[in-house]
């Protein structure tokens, strides 16, 4: 039975929340005075250092002089540029998830062998435990399928003989099963939240052996389990895309800092899930359609940049949207100039909305992309270089395969955990790396404890 919050029924536990801010506010100018890097980030925009990797490098600017200069964005998977490996495996009419997870993982391109048994492993792993469905998905349903997939991870902890055994074997070997069953937990919480939340018949599909990731997740997603070539293709680019962006990234840094304690991955994975889930990181390309919803109502002829520049312009002054503020799929902390995964991304939605009659919607896209700098410099005075992110197409890219909302971050889920895998096993199999400690300085006043009696 539901219990009602007494923090809004009760007078006096809601005056508690009421002074809330009284004993909580923390004055702004502390972290000008003791030189705080909020966001671990310095004050002219670069990241602080926390650590080293060999896994995935980020390129969005160069310091010349002492300034940050823009340049075009660049994303490496293990020194390898992502636009020579996403060329390298289409010219071959390959799927790349299988190949671009290998290389993440293990550090180099896997030859043909190689390769062929690491799909036949990723194979062998996509079927979730005895009972697992019935008893961790459909006994507990959850409206939100990133808080159920956080917690089918930690759940595999039971279903595993050994799962504080961390040798190198037994981790890589428990960083494959959980990349397997993903996407296959996943499908089975959308189905089952699609049923008893959307009150819609109930299907639960087995993976099939010998599909690539993205065909077996669209087939199983889909009462009918009927895909297209063009869309298996699509997401499996988008999965490949998403695999990786450096240790910095905040789901990547929560699996580090989890790692660094020396729990298990369960744990450590789950974690970086909850990041994931935030509207702040992983959560973008939900908010960029609910954003895009709003304009498409509100604007009436999308071909009108002066229309469409006022609205943005409400926006930015949280007059409409979701009140933020925030245009969402615009800016990066890294990337000035380009997002090399949007322009990837952009280039082939391009092509899929030319096929599919999502032309104009599309163009609303270039054009929302074209008019956010200039209208957050007129409301902001931000004359700063920003470019579109990978969120900005890529929920217009599930929109034209038909893959609803609720699934879009999952499927980041689907291809990050790839990186969250490498990056822990970077962490805990380096000499010499401790538990990530950083420091924060105590700002709280001296105070004297008071006899209950005379509060």
């Amino acid at each position: 039975m539901d219990i009602k919050n007494p923090f809004i029924e009760d007078p006096v536990l809601r005056s508690i929340c009421g002074e809330f801010a009284q004993y909580n506010r923390i004055d702004p100018t502390y972290y000008e005075k003791w030189d705080v890097k909020r966001g671990l980030r310095n004050a002219d925009g670069t990241g602080v250092v926390a650590g080293v990797t060999q896994i995935g490098n980020v390129r969005g600017y160069y310091i010349q002089d002492g300034e940050k200069m823009p340049m075009e964005g660049q994303l490496f998977y293990r020194g390898i540029a992502i636009t020579d490996l996403i060329r390298g495996f289409q010219e071959q009419n390959r799927f790349g998830f299988a190949e671009t997870g290998f290389l993440i993982l293990f550090g180099h391109l896997p030859n043909a062998q190689q390769l062929e048994a690491f799909s036949q492993i990723m194979d062998q792993c996509r079927t979730l435990p005895p009972g697992f469905t019935e008893d961790m998905i459909l006994k507990a349903p959850s409206p939100n399928i990133m808080n159920k997939l956080a917690r089918s991870i930690l759940a595999l902890y039971s279903y595993d003989d050994e799962p504080e055994n961390t040798g190198l074997e037994n981790e890589v070997f428990k960083a494959l099963q959980i990349i397997a069953r993903v996407p296959t937990i996943v499908a089975h919480a959308f189905a089952v939240k699609r049923h008893y939340y959307d009150d819609e018949s109930l299907y639960l599909h087995r993976p099939k052996p010998g599909l690539a990731i993205a065909e077996d997740f669209l087939r199983s997603i889909r009462p009918d389990n009927q895909f297209s070539e063009l869309e298996a293709r699509l997401l499996d680019l988008c999965l490949v895309l998403h695999m990786e962006h450096g240790g910095g990234n905040n789901s990547a840094f929560a699996c580090r800092v989890l790692s660094s304690a020396g729990t298990d991955i369960y744990s450590s994975i789950a974690a970086a899930v909850g990041s994931l889930k935030g509207p702040r990181h992983g959560g973008a390309n939900k908010k960029v359609m609910e954003m895009f919803d709003c304009i498409e109502s509100n604007v009436s002829d999308w071909s009108d940049a002066d229309e469409v520049e006022r609205y943005l312009t409400r926006i930015a002054k949280k007059e409409a949207g979701d009140g933020s503020g925030l245009i969402y799929g615009m800016g990066h902390a890294i990337y000035t100039l380009s997002d090399p995964r949007a322009v990837l991304l952009k280039d082939f939605a391009r092509k899929v909305a030319e096929q599919k009659g999502y032309s104009k919607e599309f163009q609303l896209f270039e054009t929302v992309e074209r008019l956010t700098p200039q209208v957050l410099a007129k409301v902001r005075g931000e004359h700063k270089v920003m470019c579109a992110n990978v969120d900005m197409y890529s929920g217009l890219v599930y929109k034209m395969m038909n893959i609803p909302p609720e699934l879009y971050t999952p499927l980041f889920a689907v291809a990050r955990v790839v990186g969250w895998c490498a990056h822990r096993i970077e962490e805990l199999y380096n000499p010499g790396n401790k538990i990530i400690r950083p420091a924060y300085r105590a700002v709280a006043p001296s105070a004297t404890y008071i006899p209950l009696e005379d509060r």
